[in-house]
Formats: structure tokens, C-alpha cells, sequence
């Protein structure tokens, strides 16, 4: 069965890939410029071989605070969406430069949980997608975090790059996700802290036994460790959609993932 459906990985045509802040971020701060240049060849490549790509990245705020030289994370909203505007302004500027050095056109998209729940701008977010896919360019999207609350310690809306990314799979009716963290699946238990932790190869529902798993499984970076990616699964299950949960440090497992080895935790809804 597993192998039956790793095969099925070959054929995604539309990809979600999402990245967190710990991908492109060294743990001192800094911006890690070989693994963004990483990520643009290899989406680049992919890109090449007739995929239709979509990046979720995070990180904007961690990119501002390089950018203007702060060593923490700012207290309130206001300075935080400050750093939110400059990081995210630094992060595409990155991200243009390094697509462009590999022959293919970004575009920014910022969303926020109204603009995606609203009807009407719901189908504006999916036709501006749309048309940016056929124009052959790699939209890249984030949480509009200037404006919004979301990730910032207080209130939230999306919550999290993770829910995030699986919306915009529903959204442009992709069919695969790939998340890449810092862990190399989904574990029975914390693998950082117990030597015999098993890893899901595949996993075809979200139900209590795999939700109370999660709870002792937060990853060391970002704000939502495990539980937000099992969220995140759930909507890709329910929209009868796959994702995959692998390790992010060397992005070239992304080719490995799309030639169908098994790597990372499947969460497929078929059988």
C-alpha cells in the first residue's frame, strides 16, 4: 500500500512547498543565504521538470530583525509589525534575486484569514493565483503579518505558516504539500528526547491516539511545533489531498521526495 502511494508522489503536478524560519535562518540570528539559494535552485529545477510550484515561506520577522540589527524579538504589536515590513520587503528581495539568478519570475502574495474566508476575496486570492501559475511564475506567500496579528504571540488568525500552507493547497487545489521542518516526520514519541522514537510512514487520519502523540513532539523553532502540523494535515485529509513531513536542512530531499522514496511521514487519505 505505502509503496503504491509513494509512487502516486511522482505525479503531483501542483506542489505547496512550505518552509519555516528555522530553513532559512541560522539558530544565531543571521540569514542563512546558501540555504535560500538552496531552495531557489532546487524549486528552479523542479520548476524546469514541468512542476507547478507554490512556496510558503516564513520568516519575515526573523529576517527583519537581521536587517535592522536586533538581537530580540520586539514586545509589542506595533514594533513587531514594524519588523514585519521591513523582514518581509528583505526576504523577497532574497528570494527575487536568487529565482532570477535561475531563470524564473516571482510574485508576492500576503494573506490574512478574512481575505481567504470571505467569498468574494476568497475567489479573487484563487484567481490572482491562477493567473500567476499559467504566467509560469512562483508565487510566493506569507501571512500579512504587518496587518494582521497572526504568529505574534497575541490574538491570532491563521495562527501559523503551517495551517497557512494547507489552506493555500485548498486554495489552488494543489495536489501535493510538503513541509519541511527541523524533525524528519511524525514520531510515536519526541525523537529528541527518547533514543527508540518510531517514525509514521503513513498516517490516514488525524484521530486522538495521533493528536495525544503530538503533544509531547514540539520542535525546538517556530511557533507552532507538531500539533499545528497535524492541523495542517487534517485539511489537506479532509480535502482528500497528501502531505508529506520531512527534514528541511538538506533541501535536496525535496527531489528525493518527488521521485517517490520513502522519506518523511505520508499523510494520505487514499489507500
Amino acid at each position: 500500500m505505502t509503496e503504491h502511494l509513494r509512487e502516486s508522489i511522482k505525479q503531483s503536478k501542483r506542489i505547496v512547498i512550505k518552509v519555516g524560519t528555522s530553513t532559512i535562518m541560522y539558530p544565531n540570528g543571521a540569514i542563512n543565504l546558501q540555504q535560500m539559494e538552496k531552495l531557489s535552485f532546487v524549486l528552479s529545477d523542479l520548476k524546469n521538470q514541468g512542476k507547478e510550484i507554490i512556496l510558503v515561506s516564513s520568516g519575515a520577522i526573523g529576517v527583519g530583525l537581521a536587517r535592522m540589527n536586533l538581537t530580540e524579538r520586539p514586545v509589542t504589536i506595533p514594533e513587531q509589525q514594524a519588523i514585519a515590513s521591513i523582514g518581509q520587503t528583505e526576504l523577497m528581495s532574497l528570494y527575487s534575486k536568487f529565482f532570477y539568478n535561475y531563470g524564473h519570475q516571482v510574485g508576492q502574495v500576503l494573506l490574512t484569514k478574512d481575505v481567504t474566508d470571505f467569498p468574494v476575496s476568497r475567489q479573487n486570492t484563487v484567481n490572482t493565483f491562477e493567473q500567476l501559475l499559467l504566467k509560469h511564475v512562483i508565487p510566493i506567500v506569507n501571512e500579512n503579518d504587518t496587518v494582521s496579528v497572526e504568529e505574534l504571540d497575541h490574538l491570532t488568525r491563521f495562527g501559523d505558516n503551517d495551517t497557512l500552507s494547507a489552506i493555500v493547497l485548498e486554495l489552488t487545489d494543489a495536489d501535493l504539500l510538503i513541509m519541511l521542518s527541523d524533525i524528519d516526520g511524525f514520531y510515536d514519541k519526541n525523537p529528541m528526547n527518547y533514543t527508540d522514537a518510531s517514525r509514521f510512514d503513513t498516517i490516514s487520519e488525524i484521530n486522538d491516539t495521533i493528536l495525544s502523540l503530538a503533544q509531547d513532539s514540539s520542535t525546538k523553532f517556530g511557533t507552532g511545533g507538531m500539533i499545528t502540523k497535524l492541523n495542517a494535515a487534517q485539511i489537506v485529509l479532509g480535502a482528500q489531498k497528501q502531505m508529506i513531513l520531512a527534514n528541511g536542512e538538506d533541501l535536496s530531499i525535496l527531489f528525493r521526495i518527488l521521485s517517490g522514496e520513502k522519506i518523511g511521514t505520508l499523510f494520505s487519505p487514499f489507500n
